[in-house]
């Protein structure tokens, strides 16, 4: 996993040639940054920088370290810097990024930013333990298994927080390694023993076990669960108790120790990372890289690789997704335009169903450009374009041969036509690309500096706008130009013209 990560990390600082505005650009290919035209009146007069003390990045706290430096983000090191560090805990927990690609991709741009952190902060690292716990609410638990350790587990809350990643990725060896060097870092009893029967000392787990059982430091679940685990031989027969609504990654993994590993469906999504591996049954899998590729956790072509393992044994459900997403694969790779026409709306709609059209799009568009489709192929190829970072592209090549889709292809080139705008959410975007004010708190939030907190705070607006509250959609988007992200704002635009969420 680390040299995967490695590679992640390296590609940005020499695949880009600005700094990337998108929001997912850690797990896929960079696209170009798209800037705002220079012909245009400034969107703000611009951001104040704070006088805050700066220490370098290498000698401040652990709240400081990310995957991906300002150079990477184009983020500023002060990013945080301005504000307090309750006001953006409370913020970034606060978002309701279901369904919305564009702020998915922001959000782990800004979990994963180095940078300077909130004022408040304190030396226990509480700002990096709260990125690390929405990552792995994202399902992101590969990025934040990599973000603990470049921080260093080296306190119990970062050190718990490591040990769950790697449980659920497969590289528990790794931290209990750690542990036993330093048991002090053990978040619990149940864990000490655990990892001392990893490496192979079953008398001493089984001694601790004794002694945790002695002090009453294990719960019910535990205590039977490592039991069995430790001593599968004496206790075989014995019922196991019931299965935990809630488990703990622990409990989870132990459960699968003795044989019987519980469903990751009704579980929190982090732990559909499990399924991914290769013990776990094909359609388990395809339905966790489903359920991660949702909150963009994993990337398209994986998703891609897990559906095109094998040929579908049943119909139905995910097996009819499945078989639709094959068929219009093996016809964009024949290039075949008759194949693809008839392929393509099955395979989109298997998409909506699921609600994987971004990545779907991300896989397939700058292909689908290149065919010769007509009718209503063409067109919804076009859509498929204008959800693909290459949407500026497809729409200057593409867009002539569609006049109905006047008004997208505007937003596509970042200059909304009000005359094309017939509906109160094409009329919101265009106020959002034009306006040269923002709502008082975001006015102020820019004026003093307090970047993260205002790009936080419009991604909140988008939410409520695609959640019903249009009028939100000019906040956010005005937002987003003012702080010269570019790209996210076209992207949040398309996606909500397109995506058709209901509210």
């Amino acid at each position: 996993m680390q040299a995967r990560w490695l590679a992640l990390l390296l590609w940005p600082a020499t695949a880009l040639a600005g700094p990337p505005l998108s929001a997912i650009d850690w797990l896929n290919d960079p696209v170009p940054v798209i800037q705002p035209r220079t012909n245009e009146p400034p969107v703000a007069g611009g951001v104040t920088t704070p006088e805050v003390a700066v220490s370098p990045l290498g000698a401040s706290t652990r709240d400081s370290v990310g995957l991906l430096s300002p150079a990477v983000t184009g983020l500023p090191a002060s990013l945080w810097q301005a504000s307090a560090a309750p006001i953006i805990e409370e913020l970034l927990r606060a978002q309701k990024l279901a369904d919305l690609p564009a702020m998915q991709s922001l959000f782990y741009t800004l979990l994963l930013a180095e940078a300077e952190p909130p004022a408040q902060s304190g030396p226990d690292g509480t700002f990096l333990a709260t990125r690390l716990d929405l990552l792995m609410e994202m399902g992101a638990v590969e990025p934040a298994q990599a973000l603990v350790q470049r921080a260093g587990p080296s306190t119990k809350a970062l050190f718990a927080r490591w040990f769950n990643a790697t449980l659920l990725t497969g590289d528990e060896d790794l931290a209990c390694a750690e542990l036993m060097k330093a048991q002090g870092l053990a978040p619990s009893w149940a864990a000490r023993i655990f990892c001392t029967a990893r490496t192979g000392d079953w008398r001493a787990a089984a001694l601790t076990l004794n002694t945790a059982r002695a002090l009453g430091e294990l719960n019910e679940q535990e205590e039977a669960l490592l039991t069995h685990f430790l001593d599968p031989e004496e206790f075989e027969g014995e019922p196991l108790p019931l299965p935990p609504v809630r488990p703990t990654p622990l409990v989870f993994r132990l459960w699968e120790a003795l044989g019987e590993p519980l469903p990751t469906a009704p579980l929190p999504r982090a732990f559909a990372v499990a399924d991914l591996r290769d013990i776990a049954g094909w359609k388990a899998r395809i339905e966790a890289a489903e359920r991660l590729a949702q909150t963009a956790a994993l990337p398209e072509n994986r998703l891609l690789g897990i559906y095109s393992e094998r040929l579908p044994a049943a119909s139905g459900g995910i097996w009819d997704r499945v078989e639709a997403v094959q068929r219009f694969d093996t016809a964009l790779r024949a290039s075949d335009p008759g194949s693809v026409a008839r392929a393509l709306p099955n395979a989109w709609r298997a998409m909506q169903a699921a609600r994987l059209e971004v990545p779907f799009a991300r896989l397939y568009a700058a292909d689908l450009a290149k065919l010769p489709l007509t009718g209503e192929a063409a067109a919804l190829a076009f859509e498929v374009g204008l959800l693909s970072p290459d949407y500026e592209k497809i729409a200057q090549t593409n867009g002539a041969r569609f006049v109905g889709m006047t008004f997208l292809i505007s937003v596509a080139a970042g200059t909304p036509r009000p005359a094309a705008a017939a509906l109160p959410q094409e009329r919101a975007i265009v106020s959002g690309f034009q306006s040269r004010t923002l709502p008082a708190d975001m006015q102020a939030a820019l004026s003093e500096g307090r970047i993260g907190e205002l790009i936080l705070m419009a991604m909140q607006a988008y939410g409520r706008a695609m959640r019903g509250e249009t009028k939100d959609l000019v906040a956010a988007l005005g937002a987003f130009r003012a702080l010269g992200l570019e790209d996210t704002a076209r992207q949040a635009a398309l996606q909500a013209l397109l995506l058709r969420r209901r509210p």
